[in-house]
């Protein structure tokens, strides 16, 4: 799973492995999940199932029994079971390597070895070197130099899910060099660990996009300042991460006082510029496939430009250099299969969690 590694990245880029193997295997162009974000797209793509049926509907959530806003990266959370259970229940080993450490305590269990280059053992730092910040790119190449090295080591691993960071493309468009740089070492990683291991197959999508957004909107504020006052309103895209993206995305659950203040919650924030859409729940939940018990009483999203979350007012303008994403703009992502041992239609893969849907099932 490549993090933020939207079509518009796979276009700008040679890679010329990757392209090879979509070339020569299945390439099709599909959609993420809705809120564009980590954790509900990493919990789609290793269960293979939609939000509705895992319940992880995004980065952060109302935890109703705390009455808090909490992060959704809970193993507990998780209502599906993962790749990792479903390989276990056919005598399967199974390893877990991401650069972030939330996608190690979300998506752990059924694993017999979990790698996160955020947190790194002493013996993997041994081993491998220290791993540089997660604030970095190149903490991408030293969690697959981990992967390399355990492909040519360990023998009785029969799936590995690996999931990078997006920081590179927070931090640089799809046709920056920093960019072009980043995915032409991610190729050769990919070309190196094919080479130790000939008889893998690979199966590789992405969680998101990114685009550059121009507005940002304090919704609590907001509705605060147009005597609409609400309970809460949470970015579904914060995360413990906010150096990359501010904690800002392009979709937000809003929670209300009272019931009967929808409406009138509704109309003000409809009235904001760059909100494309006021759910209700139900409707955001039909519509996005979501469990309706995790998000807002409503859900407010973005047109290609605005971002929702926490402010020092009730809103601003971003910088030239910020990119974040969230929004539907953001769900257009690649996904390639290299496998030789299965006959597979481009056709039957219209989503990222196609990608594992039939995998052990």
């Amino acid at each position: 799973m490549l993090d933020g590694f939207g079509v518009e990245y796979y276009d700008a880029s040679s890679m010329p492995t990757l392209k090879k193997w979509a070339a020569d295997g299945l390439f099709a162009r599909v959609r993420g999940q809705m809120p564009a974000v980590t954790n509900t797209n990493n919990a789609s793509i290793c269960c293979g199932v939609p939000s509705r049926v895992h319940g992880i509907t995004g980065n952060s959530y109302l935890n109703r029994e705390t009455s808090q806003e909490d992060f959704m990266e809970d193993a507990r959370l998780l209502m599906a079971p993962t790749l990792f259970q479903k390989a276990a229940n056919r005598g399967l080993v199974s390893g877990l390597f991401t650069s972030k450490k939330k996608t190690a305590s979300l998506l752990k269990a059924g694993t017999s070895l979990v790698v996160a280059a955020e947190t790194p053992t002493p013996e993997l730092a041994k081993r491998y070197g220290v791993a540089p910040n997660i604030y970095s790119i190149e903490i991408n190449y030293w969690l697959w130099d981990v992967v390399i090295d355990q492909l040519a080591r360990r023998k009785d691993l029969d799936v590995l899910y690996v999931h990078t960071t997006d920081y590179p493309m927070h931090m640089h468009a799809e046709s920056e060099p920093e960019s072009q740089a980043h995915l032409a070492t991610l190729d050769q990683k990919l070309a190196e660990a094919a080479r130790v291991a000939p008889d893998a197959a690979f199966y590789i999508t992405a969680d998101h996009g990114m685009h550059h957004k121009t507005r940002a909107w304090d919704l609590g504020k907001a509705c605060a300042r147009r005597d609409a006052p609400v309970r809460l309103a949470i970015s579904a895209e914060r995360d413990k991460y906010p150096k990359q993206h501010l904690g800002l995305g392009g979709i937000a659950w809003v929670y209300l006082r009272q019931a009967r203040d929808a409406q009138r919650v509704a109309d003000v924030i409809k009235s904001l510029a760059g909100v494309e859409k006021v759910l209700t729940r139900g409707e955001a939940a039909t519509e996005f496939d979501l469990m309706p018990e995790r998000i807002g009483d409503l859900v407010v999203t973005g047109d290609r430009d605005t971002v929702f979350g926490t402010l020092e007012q009730e809103s601003e303008a971003m910088a030239a250099t910020y990119r974040s994403h969230g929004s539907r703009y953001e769900t257009a992502v690649p996904l390639i299969i290299r496998d030789v041992s299965r006959k597979l239609k481009a056709g039957t893969y219209r989503q990222n969690l196609d990608l594992t849907r039939s995998l052990y099932s």
